[in-house]
C-alpha cells in the first residue's frame, strides 16, 4: 500500500497538515512548500483483431491477480502515455499495434496507490503471436460474448466505449 508522505523528499523534514488551496496538504516548514500529492498515471489498451476480438490479459500480481484485464500498465518517466500503450502491450502479449483513437481518462481508486490516473487507448493491432508476458500469467483474444468480466471499472468503461465506437461507425 502506497503511503502518504511523512518527510520532505527534498530536504528529509517531517511534514506537517496545513491549509492550502482550500483543503489539507502537506507542507515543510523547512522548504517552505506544499507536498503535492497525485495520481498515478497508467494506460489500457483496446485491441480487436479481424474477427473483433477482444485482447485481455491474466494478471499475475497485484492489484486484481489472476482476473482478467486490458493490456496496460504505469507510465515511466521517460515516456509519454501513448509510448506506454504500445510498449505495455508488447510487454503483456507480444503483440504490437498503432494507436488509432482515445477512449478518455478515468481515475481509479485503489487500494494499493490511492489513486490512479488511467489513460485509454483505441489500438490496432498490427504483427505477433499472442504470449503472455511481463506481469500477465496469460493472454488471448476473447469474443465479447464470451469474455470474463475486468477487474477494474475504468478498463470495463473503455472497453463500452471502444464498442460503441466501433458500432457507430459501421
Amino acid at each position: 500500500m502506497r503511503k502518504r508522505p511523512e518527510f520532505c523528499p527534498d530536504c528529509g523534514a517531517p511534514l506537517e497538515k496545513r491549509i492550502a488551496e482550500g483543503r489539507a496538504r502537506m507542507f515543510c516548514a523547512s522548504c517552505d512548500k506544499t507536498i503535492y500529492e497525485n495520481p498515478l498515471p497508467a494506460t489500457c489498451v483496446v485491441a480487436f483483431d479481424c474477427d473483433g476480438r477482444v485482447l485481455m490479459t491474466k494478471r499475475s500480481v497485484e492489484p486484481g491477480f489472476g482476473k482478467w484485464s486490458l493490456p496496460g500498465g504505469f507510465v515511466e518517466i521517460d515516456e509519454t502515455p501513448s509510448e506506454c500503450a504500445i510498449r505495455e502491450m508488447i510487454e503483456e502479449t507480444g503483440i504490437t499495434g498503432k494507436i488509432v483513437g482515445q477512449l478518455g481518462v478515468e481515475g481509479q481508486r485503489s487500494t494499493m496507490y490511492i489513486n490512479v490516473m488511467v489513460a485509454g487507448f483505441l489500438v490496432e493491432p498490427c504483427e505477433g503471436e499472442v504470449v503472455a508476458g511481463d506481469d500477465a500469467s496469460e493472454a488471448r483474444w476473447f469474443s465479447i460474448a464470451e469474455a470474463p468480466e475486468l477487474v477494474f471499472a475504468s478498463h470495463r468503461k473503455f472497453l463500452e466505449r471502444a464498442i460503441s465506437a466501433i458500432e457507430s461507425s459501421c
